[in-house]
Order: structure tokens, then C-alpha cells, then sequence
């Protein structure tokens, strides 16, 4: 079950045209305190419609974990730093997790 409360621990899903934009990106959130830890898993393959075709590209996923007061910020500054024109950026509620390690992300983001 996810968190109550107005700020809540999140997830934001977020797809790059590679693991180097993906890692430069992650870096910017988690330096700037809009993350606490961003993930990148390299070697994702995407099928999707793009302006009316059906297109697939390698891409990386960018996992980054945040608060969700931050996630607009968050979602702005990735579409600043992101070379696509329509960035994937997706929030996901944090469920239950190790206490320990969810007070971590709370303390380096606030």
C-alpha cells in the first residue's frame, strides 16, 4: 500500500536514446536534490506509435527516487536536459519498503 500523506516517496520512470543521457541525467537530479538515487538499466528495447508509425529504438530506463512535492520540478528538469521532444516521465507511488532506506530518501531530499 503507498504512502498517505501529501508528500509521499515516488518513483519517476523515465526512458533516454541512451545509457550516457540516462547516466547524465540521473546525475543532474541526484546532485541538484531533486532525487535521493537514480537508476539506469541499459538495454531497453521500446515499441511504440510515433506520429501515426509504429517505431522501435534501444533506449535506457532512468529510475529516479524522489518525493512527490518534487516531481514537477523533477519532470521539468528532465524535459530541459532530455533530447527528445515528449520525454517519458512517469510518476509511480512507493509502496511499503525497508524503513531504514525510506527515511534515507526522504533525508536527501528535503
Amino acid at each position: 500500500m503507498p504512502e498517505t500523506g501529501t508528500d509521499h516517496l515516488v518513483f519517476a520512470y523515465i526512458t533516454a536514446g541512451s545509457r550516457e543521457e540516462a547516466l547524465r541525467i540521473g546525475r543532474t537530479l541526484v546532485e541538484e536534490r531533486l532525487a535521493a538515487c537514480a537508476n539506469v538499466l541499459d538495454g531497453m528495447t521500446s515499441v511504440y506509435r510515433w506520429n501515426g508509425a509504429v517505431e522501435q529504438a534501444d533506449e535506457a530506463v532512468l529510475i529516479a527516487k524522489t518525493r512527490s512535492s518534487l516531481f514537477d520540478r523533477l519532470t521539468a528538469r528532465v524535459r530541459d536536459l532530455h533530447s527528445y521532444d515528449t520525454p517519458c516521465v512517469v510518476e509511480l507511488a512507493v509502496g511499503r519498503g525497508n524503513p531504514a532506506y525510506l527515511d534515507w530518501l526522504r533525508v536527501e531530499t528535503a
